[in-house]
């Protein structure tokens, strides 16, 4: 990113949650895209309630034991050294596999400024995990070196097609503009890039949500009106449509000015930004968007330190994905563990990029202070 990540998780109780949940809010402050007209509560079509699992997070934390052959500097690297955070996730079979964002020690000692890839870990009950000693996707002697190098592949978001062809959203980082870009693969091992996503944006590109539906313990891409949705962008979420999963087209206004369908607003957790979280979900209450956001200091939550990350929600018309219905009022989820809070980050973060429905509940997996890796569940449910 430039360069800062991560949000908290507020709810630990269903007493809490009722509490945070009981208020709908409409849409103010800075300019909104549309506005709210509040149809239900909260609690009626958000994911959740979440809460951390005991004994379990972090679940990933740095190795510096990790080895890893690079091809472009041609020698051995430890590749997981510095940090592991910001994850994606998909169901495989009987297991979740996270796809995580491992930065090593190489570079400059900043946020950003180290060389970052994805790892792979594999879990049967999406709590304990098993991970791949070397990475599944990282910077290579192929056409997008110009775009990965030196900073590396950042921040994945996974979903997959009917045909069970997964499609990653991932930022390329040059270290000079960031450029959301897509991949392919048939088994998350082996990856067909295809490059940036808006080549002809200039403008730093990021955190691309695209919209899927749940097919069992599957997220599959779902097209509305005929055309495939993705939520993308900062500090304003933006929308795309595509036919592919692969070209994408960004959605505009009458002046040919990219479109807004998420602003920040004065006044609460999101002042300062707002930023596509894991895949978007089509539900019965609607198009449910986890997002994640940035608090202004001065013109924003009181009661959440300046530039802390935390997650909302917001709802969008199931026929109209760019049509805003609610959001919520309060972050469901923010930095309270040490662990979310001590790390290259330490205003805190709980940002969240992994989100999958696994034996009957959900899993959602996020960065903690763009260092380690955190995970929330629900209680048992049914399928949205």
């Amino acid at each position: 990113m430039p360069m800062e990540r991560c949000l908290f998780f507020l709810l630990t109780s269903l007493l809490a949650s009722g509490a945070l949940f009981g208020g709908v809010s409409s849409v103010h402050g800075q300019s909104s895209p549309v506005t709210v007209d509040s149809t239900s509560t909260p609690s009626e079509w958000m994911i959740g309630p979440f809460q951390r699992p005991e004994g379990v997070n972090p679940l990933f934390t740095p190795d510096s034991t990790s080895t890893f052959y690079g091809p472009i500097r041609k020698r051995t690297v430890r590749w997981e050294a510095m940090a592991t955070f910001n994850p994606a996730a998909a169901v495989r079979g009987d297991s979740v596999v996270v796809l995580y964002r491992a930065e090593d020690k190489t570079g400059t000692m900043k946020i950003g400024g180290h060389t970052s890839r994805l790892g792979m870990a594999t879990s049967s009950d999406g709590l304990h995990f098993s991970r791949r000693p070397t990475p599944v996707f990282y910077p290579k002697l192929d056409e997008q070196k110009q775009h990965e190098w030196p900073g590396g592949v950042e921040d994945p978001r996974l979903v997959e097609n009917e045909d069970g062809t997964y499609v990653l959203t991932y930022t390329q980082w040059d270290r000079d503009q960031p450029q959301l870009a897509v991949a392919t693969s048939p088994d998350l091992v082996h990856w067909t890039k295809h490059g940036p996503i808006f080549p002809s944006l200039d403008r730093e590109t990021k955190s691309g949500a695209i919209l899927s539906r749940v097919e069992g313990n599957r997220l599959v891409a779902t097209k509305v009106n005929g055309t495939y949705w993705m939520y993308w962008g900062v500090p304003n979420v933006y929308a795309a449509r595509s036919e592919n999963l692969i070209d994408w087209t960004p959605l505009r206004d009458s002046t040919g000015a990219l479109k807004p369908v998420l602003t920040p607003r004065d006044g609460h957790f999101d002042s300062w930004l707002v930023e596509a979280g894991p895949p978007a979900i089509l539900t019965d209450q609607g198009i449910v968007v986890l997002y994640n956001a940035g608090n202004d200091g001065e013109t924003g939550d009181p009661n959440l330190p300046d530039r802390t990350y935390s997650g909302g929600q917001a709802l969008y018309d199931a026929e109209n994905p760019t049509a805003l219905i609610d959001r919520t009022p309060q972050p469901f989820i923010k930095p309270e563990r040490a662990f979310e809070r001590t790390g290259q980050y330490e205003r805190g973060t709980t940002f969240l990029e992994g989100l999958v429905f696994f034996q009957d509940r959900w899993f959602l997996y996020y960065g903690a202070a763009d260092s380690r890796v955190g995970v929330a569940t629900t209680p048992p449910t049914s399928a949205p």
